[in-house]
Order: structure tokens, then sequence, then C-alpha cells
């Protein structure tokens, strides 16, 4: 990591997928790589702040990036975006057993323009009650029942049953079951004042820096396990293995198109501005 003045602003969340991707680029180990100044944050702060443009580079969620089309572009590299790694409806056993059953009951999201809520609002067609929860506070908000259900995301996926709860729906499976495309998670974003050019070098570097954690696994882990907080090695390594995959390495045209088909059903649904449209480098 660096603090000179003429670094780019990197902002990205701590979670392992995160950390796996941009550990060798924050930590010098490329040659001939973009310097950067990197800020961890949660998902929704790191919207929040792409809203006010804080960070030349960011990770945001997909459900945000129709908000920030005039300031930022989507990379080709370094996002978030699978099959069978969709967010997840939980709620304590026998509250429940369908999505229709809590379209009036308190449910804990992580984030009002997170993907999690914008797929929960498509697949249910209403805005249900919620109450925005950090993220890894969600499951705790279910079982103690301060909500009726809870929106899970990252690393709660493998862990909500450890505190007695049971998956109500899939967020991912709905969306891949209407659309068969790969769900949309999460993105990297450049803000406009960074030229084409510009723009194409850090996408590069980091598409080398996750082709750097995948050969050299040894001298990043310790990076990716400082910012995992309380998480054991393998909820870490499962959570890297669901979100780290082939269009992590570039879009490419099918992420290209479940990210435009995301867009057009949120406008549709005029959950998000009727006139954005996708920015890709």
């Amino acid at each position: 990591m660096t603090d000179e003045t003429d670094a780019l602003s990197l902002a990205y969340s701590p979670c392992p997928n995160d950390t796996y991707i941009f550990a060798a680029l924050t930590n010098g180990l490329l040659e001939n790589a973009p310097r950067v100044r990197v800020e961890l944050e949660d998902i929704e702060k790191l919207n929040d702040s792409a809203a006010l443009g804080r960070y030349e580079l960011t990770k945001v969620s997909y459900g945000a990036i129709p908000y920030l089309t005039d300031r930022y572009r989507i990379l080709r590299s370094g996002g978030a975006l699978g099959r069978g790694c969709g967010p997840l409806l939980v709620a304590k056993p026998g509250t429940g057993t369908s999505l229709d059953d809590f379209r009036e009951k308190l449910v804990a999201i992580p984030g009002e323009r997170t993907t999690a809520f914008l797929l929960l609002q498509l697949a249910l067609g209403v805005r249900p009650p919620v109450r925005a929860v950090r993220f890894d506070h969600i499951v705790r908000a279910v079982a103690d029942g301060s909500v009726a259900a809870g929106l899970i995301i990252h690393e709660s996926r493998f862990t909500y049953q450890d505190a007695g709860l049971v998956c109500v729906a899939d967020m991912g499976a709905w969306w891949e079951s209407v659309t068969d495309l790969p769900i949309p998670l999460g993105a990297i974003l450049v803000r406009d004042d960074l030229d084409d050019a510009r723009a194409r070098t850090v996408d590069d570097a980091i598409a080398r820096s996750l082709a750097f954690a995948r050969s050299h696994e040894d001298a990043i882990v310790p990076y990716v396990r400082e910012h995992a907080f309380e998480m054991n090695d393998d909820v870490m390594r499962k959570h890297i293995a669901l979100y780290v995959n082939e269009f992590t390495d570039d879009l490419g045209p099918i992420g290209e198109r479940a990210v435009e088909e995301l867009f057009r059903r949120a406008q549709q649904a005029r959950i998000v501005p009727a006139a954005a449209a996708p920015v890709f480098v």
C-alpha cells in the first residue's frame, strides 16, 4: 500500500473475494502497475461514497450503478458475477416457506442500493418493509427476532444455518430461472475524470493482480486473512471459490448481457432511473 500523492484512490470491501483480487496490486507486488491508496469499507458505505464521487476506483453493488452512470464507468475485471452465488432470504423455521409469506413482514437488508435488495424487489414485485442492517449483523438480527427475515450476502450464506435459520428463497436461483443469465452482484468502477487509456491500464492491472493471486496464493493469503476478521479459513476459501470466477477476469459478452438485463428489469419495475444505461470501459 502507498500514500504517494499521485496514487489513485481505490476502495473495496474487506470480504475475501475483494482482498484476494486486489492483494497484489494493493501491496505493490506487480511490476509497472498504477500506485493506489486503498480504503476498505462495507458495501453500502462503498455505494454511498460512490454517490459522492469520493474514489477514482471503487467496488459497488450493481444495484447502485444506475444512480452512478453520470460519473463512473464499469471496468471489465475485478467484479462479482456468477451462478449459484446470489443473496439468500433466511428466517427462523416455521415463520414462512416462500417469498410471498414475507411481503408484509420486516426484512433486514444489507443496504437500500445493494443488488440483493434490488433482486428482492424484482422477485416480490413490491417493496416490503425493510430495515438496513450491516451485512454481517443480519443473521443475528433474524435469530434474535428483531426482524422476520434477513437478506444475506457474502460469507453469511455459509454460516446462517449455524444460527438455526433456514433459507426461504435464493435470489440468484430466481434470477437465473427467469433470465438464464449469471447474476451481476458487484463491479469495479472508474471515475469519468480518468480517461479510457488510464482506465484500461487499471483494468489490466486488476486482471494481473488476480492472476498473481492464483499463482502465488502463499504471498497474498496473509493479507486476505488479515481482513477476514473472525472468519475461519474454510469459510474464507469457500467465499473466494464462489465469488471469484471467469467473470472476475473479464465480464465478457454474457456478463454484459446480464448487466443490461438487470438494468432493463429494474427500470421496467420503476425501481431505478429510466434513463440510466451501463457504460463499460
